[in-house]
């Protein structure tokens, strides 16, 4: 949990270097990823698991796979018993971390939406080198869960 606010700061040399190899690949992968994230999206049935919704107005590139759920560890722990490794990247909301605490802009009430998003969360595998059968393989344990 970051006790101090976050900070912009530059590329060195060498990371700009990578990247630039790397940005070659940017539109196949992201490519990759929206097909990986379809499967999730069409597949995916289990009333437990809330998928993230697809809006008009913006194109998702699915960096993550973030769903949400009330039993997010059970669900987390079904999965790691199949073999299948989750993340939650986002454990603490912002305004409960120390280094931004105090700066005024969460409202009197708190933020119990953004509390319950990061109890909630839960990113299932997903990246451009996965196979759809993973993918499957995936949904097929979300789906087998049964919310307890």
């Amino acid at each position: 949990m970051s006790r101090f606010p976050g900070m912009n700061s530059r590329l060195d040399e060498l990371q700009a270097a990578i990247l630039r190899v790397k940005l070659k690949a940017l539109t196949k992968e992201n490519e990759t990823r929206k097909k990986l994230a379809e499967i999730y999206r069409k597949k995916i049935k289990n009333p437990c698991v809330h998928i993230p919704d697809e809006r008009k107005e913006g194109r998702h590139v699915y960096h993550l796979f973030a769903v949400r759920s009330q039993g997010r560890n059970r669900l987390r722990n079904h999965l790691k018993s199949k073999g299948i490794g989750t993340n939650i990247h986002y454990p603490f909301p912002i305004h409960r971390m120390p280094g931004y605490r105090g700066r005024g802009w969460v409202p009197a009430g708190g933020l119990p939406e953004t509390d319950r998003a990061a109890r909630e969360v839960l990113s299932l595998p997903l990246y451009p080198e996965m196979a759809g059968s993973v993918a499957a393989k995936v949904t097929d344990a979300v789906n087998a869960w049964s919310g307890r």
